[in-house]
């Protein structure tokens, strides 16, 4: 479910408000590897801390924990409104973080595909004069198993007989 801005700015604090204010798409992309990095932890910090809180909200509406309050809470829908859009700022940053990782994947990627370019183009064309070579190719290795004498129905027949045998047996 998408959640708006506006219900964003209601469900959170002022300094959770600029957090998550900078996981939306144009600020993601203008922070640094290292802001990324450290919205990611702080956020996921204050992710945590929501979710325990909603947990613990819960736990007090089904009458399971005790009150942290001088009553106990009647509703969680604030709670879970919190959490939702920490998370999905989390998943932004997280997405952000894994497209910078697969973008400079790929420009390593090129960067080794040229070296290693270069360095064939730089070695000689063929092998060296006194070097192991496969000269004619590989040379046949004759088949080194003996062939059976025994028919493969004879073969067929005795393990036949066999089993007809310990069936007699066993039904004894």
């Amino acid at each position: 479910m998408a959640i708006s801005r506006k219900e964003e700015a209601r469900a959170l604090s002022a300094d959770e408000k600029e957090l998550v204010e900078k996981s939306h798409h144009p600020a993601v992309q203008d922070l640094s590897d290292a802001d990324l990095s450290g919205l990611v932890k702080q956020l996921r910090e204050r992710r945590d801390k929501a979710q325990t809180e909603a947990h613990r909200r819960r736990r007090e509406i089904r009458g399971k924990g005790a009150a942290k309050g001088a009553t106990a809470s009647k509703a969680d829908g604030g709670s879970q409104v919190k959490l939702t859009v920490l998370a999905m700022a989390m998943r932004r940053l997280n997405g952000e973080a894994e497209r910078r990782r697969q973008l400079a994947a790929r420009v390593s990627l090129v960067d080794n595909a040229r070296k290693a370019l270069t360095l064939k183009q730089k070695a000689p064309n063929g092998p060296t004069h006194n070097s192991r070579t496969a000269h004619k190719g590989m040379r046949a290795v004759a088949n080194q198993k003996v062939a059976s004498l025994v028919r493969p129905a004879e073969l067929g027949r005795q393990r036949k007989a066999a089993k007809v045998a310990q069936a007699k047996r066993d039904a004894r």
